[in-house]
């Protein structure tokens, strides 16, 4: 099979989220992790990285409740006294975001953003990121929903906390707008067991939605998930990074460290190679193989020279360039130009 630009690609996004820990530096380290090449030594082969990391935007305005956010909040994982002093640590500025989003594009990664509130639109005053996301637990947010999709972006919802119902509304508003979606099937558990990832949901949405590309929001623990869910068919793999899973952070230790991301694209992208082409046909690759190991009629007993070769004098042996049994006929019948030893293939040259 020939490697061509047409073949399958996944699109990778690493979501970075706030595994930032409310440093652009961090931020940027990861942007740079998520872009590198990666390299499958078995094969001598080098893909790209990530197609996109994500940050996350929220408006702590529009966060929670009052009391919740003075809430007192002694999480090991906790970066203030409440829980809002914790998620104004956390949160970058619009500013910030555009460094992010300069540095990922100088390196030739695309940027997507997931908005939490209306207000966090106030970032498209300095850039416009390649998609914007809608978090699962905003896809009933309708009037979010509307203020995104009259940006006419392209805009990824995920599924996390959805069922059919809510998930047909929010795809009605944002169609009032646009058409330009992709919908992650997701479950909003952290880290997700295995017995509730039901990735039978993807072909399903895959049914459902044609018009729309389907893809995977991964919260499971490694890779095998996300593989899985490319084999299922999910042409779009969302997934959390983090420069190390032993941070300080509630999302690093479900996150991928840096060998884990190595391991999921290098996967992922041999699982887009392997898809190949819709039939059956003999690889060019398999070629050697096929000389080597298929079977060719060959002498169950000494013939000697001028003596007739019947079907009682042959069976199959390996290797396999001689005649196969469907070319039986131009073997049996014919006699030997030079004596042929017992359990010997039967060439061309050997017979008139």
């Amino acid at each position: 099979m020939k490697i061509t630009e047409t073949m399958r690609s996944t699109y990778l996004i690493g979501e970075i989220g706030q595994n930032h820990n409310g440093s652009v530096e961090i931020a940027k380290l990861l942007v740079e992790i998520a872009a590198r090449p990666v390299m499958d030594r078995l094969f001598d082969r080098t893909f790209r990285g990530f197609d996109a990391v994500k940050l996350t935007k929220r408006d702590l305005k529009e966060e929670l409740s009052e009391a919740k956010m003075n809430e007192p909040y002694n999480s090991p994982h906790s970066f203030g006294r409440t829980y809002g002093e914790h998620r104004a640590r956390l949160e970058l500025s619009d500013e910030q975001h555009f460094e992010v989003y300069t540095h990922a594009k100088s390196l030739g990664v695309d940027f997507v953003e997931t908005l939490c509130a209306r207000a966090c639109l106030s970032l498209l005053k300095l850039f416009t990121p390649d998609y914007l996301k809608v978090a699962s637990r905003d896809l009933t947010n309708l009037p979010l929903l509307e203020a995104m999709a009259e940006t006419k972006l392209p805009i990824i919802l995920s599924t996390g906390m959805a069922g059919q119902e809510e998930l047909d509304r929010a795809l009605d508003v944002i169609t009032r707008y646009h058409s330009r979606i992709t919908v992650l099937h997701c479950v909003s558990e952290y880290p997700t067991k295995y017995e509730h990832v039901n990735l039978n949901t993807i072909p399903y949405l895959k049914d459902r939605y044609p018009q729309y590309a389907i893809g995977y929001s991964d919260h499971t623990i490694g890779i095998a998930i996300p593989i899985a869910a490319v084999a299922t068919g999910a042409t779009m793999i969302e997934k959390h990074i983090t420069l190390d899973r032993k941070m300080k952070g509630t999302d690093q230790a479900g996150s991928l460290g840096i060998d884990g991301i190595d391991r999921m694209v290098r996967d992922i992208r041999n699982l887009d190679l392997a898809f190949g082409e819709y039939g059956i046909t003999a690889e060019e690759a398999v070629g050697d193989a096929r000389r080597k190991l298929e079977r060719s009629i060959a002498t169950i007993r000494a013939i000697e020279v001028g003596e007739p070769i019947t079907e009682a004098d042959i069976h199959l042996l390996s290797p396999g360039d001689g005649f196969k049994w469907v070319e039986k006929a131009k073997v049996i019948g014919k006699r030997a130009k030079t004596r042929i030893p017992a359990n010997e293939i039967i060439y061309s040259n050997l017979i008139d």
